[in-house]
């Protein structure tokens, strides 16, 4: 676990990057040198109070979850543009709930506030809405639908949030719900390629799920941006979000399901990471609690996507980043054939794609070609950063052989093509 000092300092760095200031302009600010200001925001010093005070002074703090959410969604649905957080913002929020967040004294305010009489009804509500579009989601990818997401958002699940409970059960339960519809938000935005929103969506949905004591929620959304953090190629920053998302409660309380999810992407951290052997001890223990889950468990809807596909398809992608093709193909095979194609359209295009890539490095283009075919005939009105890229790898793999009399190589490259002018992107 982070240090005290580490996570006082992302914190610091959080509430200064979301207000767009640099390092150097603080620092003429409030007379503190760049060099010594540094020290503190990474945790190697422990922020003195008079720097808090400062930072606090200066920025306000971190926003309560609430009016992070109103303020993040607003801007989302008027398209403007994002500053980059870091991912160190979503671990500080996962792991601490004090005076920066006092989520207690949030709560009370808009309670006070608020006029609607919050009950199970509304919970539900919430979470069918969310898995409505999580299923969405899955078909047709990220670019469909995370409009309607974030204004429902907006509009509808922060009046909730500064609504009256009629319960303190009712009231954890709504910010959990809260929670997992800004992952969604999040997800979906990842998937679509907007990386920054997503970031900003990951922590808002980190602070909820602490603040509705979620455990397992807080370690569903470490996963995700331990997912985007490898994608993204920065791999230690993955590896220290893939470790936080199976560590102490938000591991041993999951159901069996969530828990081979968490540790199959820890997994594909590791690998990421150059740390073989670990991987393939995670992978086995991945293996372990997804044979364990049964359909007697009580699982979060969020985890409905998780199955024997999504497994091989993830264990896929720790045997290839650790240079194991003809592994990392067989269980790219496995996937394919054992994946739902109509319900889980956007996933089954991109591992089509990534079966086709290993293939092709392998030194079967003609073969990869073919299997290129399958994957871009999936991606027809599918809406996704994860299938574009598949098109632009494939694109970027066959340009040295496409003036070669290779069976295949032209048609895919203009296939290629033709769905990246019509995605948009």
């Amino acid at each position: 676990m982070d240090s005290p000092a580490a996570i006082v300092g992302a914190q610091l760095r959080a509430a200064r990057e979301a207000a767009g200031v640099s390092l150097a302009a603080l620092a003429d600010q409030i007379h503190y040198s760049k060099s010594v200001l540094a020290y503190y925001e990474t945790g190697e010093r422990t922020p003195t109070s008079d720097v808090i005070a400062w930072y606090e002074k200066r920025f306000g703090g971190i926003q309560d979850p609430v009016a992070t959410l109103l303020t993040l969604g607003k801007a989302d649905v008027e398209r403007r543009s994002f500053l980059r957080v870091g991912y160190s913002a979503a671990l500080s929020a996962s792991v601490l709930s004090p005076g920066w967040l006092d989520p207690a004294a949030a709560v009370s305010t808009v309670e006070k506030s608020g006029t609607r009489h919050v009950g199970e009804a509304d919970v539900a509500a919430v979470r069918d809405v969310m898995h409505l579009f999580s299923q969405m989601d899955q078909r047709l990818g990220g670019g469909h639908g995370r409009k309607a997401v974030v204004q429902y958002l907006t509009d509808e699940v922060t009046g909730y949030l500064k609504g009256s409970y009629s319960s303190e059960i009712v009231r954890r339960d709504m910010f959990s719900a809260a929670g997992e519809l800004a992952y969604l938000a999040g997800w979906m935005a990842f998937d679509d390629g907007e990386h920054s929103a997503a970031q900003r969506y990951f922590t808002a949905a980190t602070k909820l799920a602490a603040e509705a004591d979620d455990q397992p929620l807080v370690g569903h959304i470490l996963r995700a941006m331990a997912h985007q953090a490898v994608d993204l190629g920065h791999y230690l920053q993955g590896l220290r979000l893939a470790e936080a998302s199976v560590c102490g409660n938000r591991y041993r309380s999951a159901c069996p399901r969530e828990k081979a999810l968490l540790k199959v992407v820890h997994a594909k951290a590791l690998s990421a990471a150059g740390l073989g052997a670990d991987s393939a001890k995670a992978l086995l223990e991945a293996e372990d609690h997804l044979a364990a889950a049964s359909n007697s468990d009580t699982e979060p809807a969020r985890v409905f996507f998780f199955s024997e596909a999504s497994l091989a398809h993830e264990t896929a992608c720790a045997l290839r980043d650790s240079g194991d093709l003809a592994g990392a193909a067989e269980q790219f095979h496995i996937s394919v054939r054992k994946r739902r194609a109509t319900a889980f359209t956007r996933t089954h295009a991109v591992t089509l794609g990534y079966l086709g890539t290993v293939q092709a490095r392998a030194g079967e283009l003609e073969r990869a070609c073919t299997t290129w075919g399958s994957a871009l005939t999936a991606m027809n009105g599918v809406q996704s950063g994860r299938t574009r890229n598949v098109a632009r790898d494939i694109r970027a793999t066959v340009a040295p052989y496409v003036d070669q009399a290779i069976a295949g190589v032209r048609d895919i490259d203009e296939r290629a093509a033709d769905y990246l002018a019509v995605s948009g992107k």
